[in-house]
């Protein structure tokens, strides 16, 4: 652990409380243990943020959008160019810093830290394209355009799963757009925000920007409700469950604020007869097994044709008992432990529950004592239907299989969970493919065809439907989220003339 905060060039971990000029904020704040999940072991102690501390983080948010806001937005980019060359410095402490508080294996840890390297990289380009439309006027004389104006400072509260990228996904982009902001981290990875802190600092001052990036980590009535009802943070970006969810969209509805919400996935998988099975088997165990469950793009569902399904259950099985499980810092290993006691418990329960509904286990379904207290096998169940269960999103690697006859049956069965995230089907039929990419095919924010449901590109918008929460991050155009609108009328006519042809002379 030291050797890693050494090459992040941190000297100790005590304040989780950042707050532009005021610096790190040395407040009484109730002690957070970092713990170790492949361990249980505690890694280091963060002092938690106060009302007060979270006081001093908007303020410095608030003044540091007064000046950051009237720079223009490629000198904007400038600065997140070096924080992008800055993660690059740092990236193999920084992942393996994420592997050691999170528990997915070093090579997601590194490939979430490149994540944020991207995204990093495509918001420099955005500074440049940051584009409005000119429309024409029915009045002579008349220019009409729009423009596009940063919030304010946003509020971000990013989940255990991804706990760095899924910030930057936010931060690169609404800092280009002009936005300050400040960071609410899962208590379930302290350190890797803290990190990622630290490289933000060094890159504020070197260009003389003070509450550009703020952090405060701190527990929900303290910082995370304050942050939701706060009329200061115009936007909020929420990842986590759908339950937690609800009551942030509820909280920011109710001062007419503006959300992000990236909550629950149950995503499917659709395998049809003339499928490539070789290509499938390895795309349905990342995605299931991959982060040990714990993605929100991970594959829990698998609705397979019935004359492949055997097949299908035989290659899963043999290629599920192969998989190294263990400690995630060593590379042979390819599955972690979970987060922690409770998503172990909500796991065990899972396969149970599913036992008792007719559910067969084809492999897996125990812990692994013998690795470590938070260590499961991968899970392959196969249902006789999409039971209640199914349609929950237990967070672990459980892959429910199910048959289908016609691909009308594949498509209605996948779409009928409450869940909208991600979702694939693996055909090499032209027509399956494009009726499932179709209006009445998948009803996902996310739809593949020969690939699985992670593993998403930050080039495209992220996010999902329904239960989802409707939000998208990332890609495409998902930067109009962090800006107003503006419509513009110029009169160079010298003339009133009104619209629609109304008369109204005084």
């Amino acid at each position: 652990m030291n050797d890693i905060l050494n090459r992040l060039g941190i000297e100790a971990v005590n304040s989780g409380a950042y707050a532009g000029s005021d610096g790190w904020i040395q407040g009484d704040g109730a002690e957070l243990p970092s713990i170790n999940p492949a361990t249980n072991e505690t890694i280091a102690k963060v002092r938690q943020a106060t009302s007060a501390d979270y006081d001093l983080a908007v303020a410095a948010a608030q003044s540091a959008f007064e000046t950051w806001r009237m720079l223009p937005a490629p000198k904007r980019g400038e600065v997140i160019r070096d924080l992008g060359n800055a993660l690059r410095q740092y990236k193999e402490p920084l992942g393996e810093l994420v592997s050691l508080e999170n528990g997915k294996i070093r090579t997601e840890g590194l490939g979430e830290v490149q994540e944020m390297i991207d995204i990093c990289d495509f918001a420099v380009g955005l500074s440049r394209q940051l584009y409005g439309l000119t429309m024409h006027s029915e009045r002579p004389g008349h220019r009409m355009y729009e423009q596009w104006h940063p919030l304010g400072p946003i509020g971000i509260i990013t989940a255990f799963n991804f706990p760095v990228a899924v910030w930057s996904w936010n931060a690169a982009i609404a800092a280009v757009c002009g936005n300050t902001m400040i960071w609410k981290p899962s208590p379930a990875a302290p350190l890797t925000a803290i990190a990622v802190q630290h490289i933000c600092n060094r890159v504020m001052a070197k260009y003389g920007v003070a509450g550009l990036f703020n952090l405060v980590i701190g527990e929900n009535d303290e910082v995370g409700e304050r942050m939701t009802s706060d009329k200061r943070l115009p936007l909020i970006s929420f990842t986590g469950s759908v339950r937690v969810g609800r009551r942030v969209a509820q909280r920011v509805a109710g001062r007419l604020g503006r959300c992000i919400l990236e909550l629950g996935g149950n995503n499917g998988i659709i395998v049809s007869a003339d499928a490539d099975l070789d290509l499938a088997t390895r795309a349905i165990v990342f995605g299931a097994v991959g982060a040990a469950g714990q993605r929100c793009t991970s594959t829990r569902r698998l609705i397979v044709q019935r004359p492949i399904l055997d097949e299908l259950c035989d290659r899963l099985t043999r290629a599920y008992k192969t998989v190294p499980i263990g400690d995630p810092m060593d590379e042979s290993v390819l599955m972690g432990p979970l987060v922690n006691a409770g998503a172990v418990e909500s796991m065990m329960a899972a396969v149970k529950r599913a036992q008792s509904d007719g559910g067969k286990v084809l492999t897996g379904g125990r812990r692994l004592p013998h690795v470590g207290d938070n260590f499961v096998e991968p899970t392959i169940i196969r249902m006789p239907s999409q039971t209640a269960l199914v349609c929950e999103e237990t967070f672990a690697p459980i892959l429910y299989i199910m048959e289908y006859e016609t691909l009308d049956e594949a498509i209605a069965l996948h779409n009928a969970v409450p869940q909208g995230l991600s979702s694939a089907i693996f055909t090499r039929d032209l027509a399956s493919a494009e009726a499932f990419l179709g209006h009445a095919g998948s009803d996902c924010g996310i739809a593949n065809v020969n690939i699985g449901t992670s593993g998403a590109e930050i080039g495209g918008a992220f996010g999902g439907e329904k239960d989802t929460g409707g939000g998208r991050e990332a890609g495409s155009d998902a930067w109009k989220a962090y800006m107003r609108r503006q419509t513009n009328t110029i009169n160079y006519s010298g003339a009133l003339p009104l619209a629609q042809g109304v008369e109204f002379d005084v």
